[in-house]
């Protein structure tokens, strides 16, 4: 889940916030969602990768694109959806502190995620898919990604294509690409120890702390482009019972965001080439007389400008052995305007750079392993970063094994029945700009290695 949890103290709360990792601070919400294929009729993995998700499949992709409406069955249950997933974490090397109250320093279980659903057609070109996720490291429920479409198809010149408008709470969450930020591997990751300081704002730094309307479309099944806004909700809507989300600054006016992307089909799969553009600028927060509340601080705004190159391959042959490769680069230009005026920064100019990539091989979409390298860097910041190097620099690699019993074509009460168990392991080579004695206290990058193992359940 996207949701953030953060009680950090004035300018150097927002400062670190907004640049704390998703991909590893937190899961990635709305997996595979078995109402859809109770909705269409069909198994899991027909829109799919790897039993029940979330990479999806060129079925998945347009059942995405038109709004969530293929309704060949109706009724409830249609409709309604949860899933849960418990975790194990264990780190190499104790952490200083426990990660959240009632955990200890190492070895750590947790109910990490359990969402409840809700989406499918609501009208004639209108479809959902909407989020409500608690989080027992927060004792907390709030909403989690959610998308409101409106789409339409088109024909010109004998070419076809789909036309839609999304309302959503997170950058990104529209796309169908699994390079995108709010989809991108690591589709599970603990929340229950650090990850790498600084990532672009695109990659999570708005999740659920906004709302947006992006018009999109599909030509000839090649060409994918989208384009709109996006505002920050009121922080005593963000910080309610409902929500939940926290706040860490205003967008002032409206961010814009751009993605292009051309895909096109080739022996047994298909493979994709695009890019992001998205550019925010965020107000300063303060503390409230409670200690906690986030509040609105008037001053200047810092402005983030994120610029991302992606691309995909898919090989799904017959199904039996399927092979996906994913990259994707962003690049954030910063100017720290507020934090720099408020002594958070060395520098009022800062760059912060993201670079992911990964390859999966899935066996009859039941056993499957995945490989990855991550590498996050930037301007150095002594006053920002506020570690012994004043570097972001932290970079890793990642592997993962998979088994899913259930959730395919011929699984045992589908698609009612979904579990996946995961194994991962994270490496780290550099952590906080050094591979040895990151922190002054003798710590090195290795102690941050992971032990991450999780069962997921969906129905």
């Amino acid at each position: 889940m996207n949701i953030r949890w953060w009680r950090m103290d004035a300018w150097r709360g927002a400062a670190l916030s907004v640049l704390a990792l998703a991909g590893f601070a937190a899961t990635n919400a709305a997996h595979a969602v078995p109402m859809f294929a109770r909705e269409t009729g069909q198994p899991c993995a027909a829109c799919h990768i790897g039993g029940f998700g979330p990479q999806l499949t060129p079925f998945g992709r347009q059942f995405k694109l038109d709004g969530y409406r293929l309704d060949v069955n109706k009724g409830w249950d249609t409709h309604l959806s949860a899933m849960a997933v418990e975790s194990f974490t264990h780190t190499q090397q104790p952490q200083a502190a426990p990660p959240a109250p009632n955990y200890g320093v190492n070895n750590n279980t947790e109910l990490q995620q359990a969402s409840i659903f809700f989406g499918g057609k609501l009208a004639s070109h209108w479809g959902m898919l909407g989020q409500f996720t608690y989080q027992q490291a927060s004792g907390m429920w709030g909403w989690d990604n959610t998308d409101v479409r409106y789409a339409h198809n088109y024909t010109v010149s004998g070419k076809g294509g789909v036309f839609g408008v999304s309302f959503n709470n997170n950058p990104t969450v529209t796309d169908v690409f699994n390079t995108a930020p709010a989809w991108m591997y690591p589709y599970f990751s603990t929340d229950l120890v650090p990850g790498p300081p600084a990532t672009p704002m695109l990659m999570g730094g708005f999740g659920q702390q906004v709302v947006g309307a992006t018009a999109y479309t599909m030509f000839d099944q090649n060409w994918y482009a989208e384009a709109g806004f996006y505002k920050t909700l009121s922080a005593s809507l963000l910080q309610g019972r409902f929500f939940n989300a926290g706040f860490n600054g205003r967008i002032v006016g409206a961010a814009p965001y751009v993605r292009l992307a051309y895909t096109r089909a080739v022996p047994g799969g298909d493979f994709e080439v695009g890019g992001y553009f998205f550019d925010a600028r965020q107000g300063q927060v303060g503390t409230a007389a409670d200690g906690v509340t986030a509040v609105p601080v008037a001053g200047p705004y810092n402005e983030y400008k994120d610029f991302g190159a992606d691309a995909s391959y898919q090989y799904l042959g017959g199904g039996k052995n399927i092979f996906t490769a994913q990259a994707l680069y962003v690049t954030e230009r910063q100017t720290l305007n507020g934090t720099y005026a408020n002594g958070g920064s060395s520098n009022l100019r800062n760059t912060v750079n993201s670079f992911n990539i990964n390859g999966s091989y899935w066996y009859n979409n039941t056993y499957g392993v995945t490989l990855s390298g991550f590498r996050n860097n930037g301007t150095s910041d002594a006053v920002l970063y506020a570690n012994r190097t004043g570097s972001p620099l932290t970079q890793g690699y990642m592997v993962e094994f998979n088994i899913n019993p259930f959730g395919k074509f011929d699984s045992f009460d589908r698609p009612w029945v979904n579990l996946r168990f995961g194994l991962q392991y994270t490496y780290y080579t550099l952590f906080d700009g050094a591979a040895t004695n990151f922190d002054g206290a003798g710590t090195n990058a290795h102690a941050n290695n992971t032990l991450y193992a999780y069962v997921w359940t969906a129905f």
